[in-house]
């Protein structure tokens, strides 16, 4: 190898040590809970410097704003990337990020779901650098009814039950929780452009109404899932915390059994739950404050 080419070899930039104005990048960018503004400085300079921005738009949603809002926030124009893009089509997000600054706009953190886990492993294998700008999750704000984060066990996700499809797999888990005395968050479903079992069989492009589920159908099927395992892992006096729209100035949250809970109008969404352990008294007195 001559010197020249050894000077070739030796100066060129890898992923790693590129400056920020060469070749691409990926950005993942946390946008929090609330609405545009609670986008974090650093991410806010992100996306300005980007050519192409993205909001994942299925894993979850900001309840207190728009698109045109976020646009005119951002300064730039946003491709809503839907399931279909996400979990069949990445390479039209990952793809311009080998020669251009490309961000994801993701509703939390971005490393609460294993979507994005996916993005950053994608990228990373095509030698892309990414660049993670965290925010506040629910996972770290449901903090605010006053359970300590240390004393939460796993969390689980609760799926609008069908006629044909009642899955359980969370309700082990919640039993393991209660029994180490750990607090358990439970996710609620959301559906955002999805087909029904119907029209996917019949490969027709016609989705239904976006639907979000609320602490009272949570409950009505932990509830279902409760009468039909028979386990007394929990039951209709069992003290739960029903919150809404949490991290937003309209924030509800509701300390009581799940017969109350049951039937108390939380408002639109998105919902969440909890299902408290063991209490210290400091927690306890905190969740007196909400009450019914």
């Amino acid at each position: 190898m001559s010197s020249s080419e050894k000077a070739t070899v030796t100066d060129a930039p890898t992923s790693a040590s590129r400056s920020e104005g060469e070749g691409g990048k990926l950005f993942v960018v946390g946008l929090g809970l609330g609405d545009e503004r609670d986008i974090t400085l650093r991410g806010l300079d992100a996306v300005r410097s980007c050519q192409k921005v993205f909001l994942e738009a299925y894993t979850s949603i900001l309840p207190h704003t728009n698109l045109q809002s976020m646009e005119a926030l951002y300064g730039k124009a946003i491709v809503v990337a839907d399931r279909e893009m996400i979990e069949s089509r990445p390479e039209e997000i990952i793809g311009p990020a080998k020669t251009m600054r490309v961000a994801l706009l993701v509703v939390g953190d971005p490393f609460c779901a294993t979507t994005h886990a996916d993005f950053f492993i994608r990228a990373r294998a095509e030698n892309i650098p990414v660049e993670v700008i965290h925010n506040t999750s629910i996972m770290t704000a449901i903090g605010c009814c006053g359970l300590q984060l240390y004393n939460f066990g796993p969390s689980v996700s609760l799926c609008f039950f069908t006629e044909k499809w009642k899955p359980t797999s969370f309700y082990p888990k919640i039993a393991i929780n209660r029994r180490q005395g750990f607090h358990t968050l439970v996710l609620l479903d959301i559906k955002v452009k999805e087909q029904s079992e119907e029209n996917m069989l019949r490969g027709r492009l016609i989705y239904e109404p976006p639907r979000f589920m609320t602490v009272n159908t949570a409950l009505a099927q932990l509830l279902e899932v409760e009468d039909s395992l028979r386990e007394n892992v929990y039951n209709a006096q069992t003290k739960v915390v029903g919150m809404a729209r949490v991290g937003t100035p309209s924030q509800h949250i509701v300390y009581g059994t799940m017969e109350q809970l049951l039937h108390h109008d939380f408002g639109s969404p998105l919902h969440c739950l909890v299902i408290p352990g063991t209490t210290h008294p400091i927690e306890e007195e905190c969740l007196q404050l909400f009450s019914l």
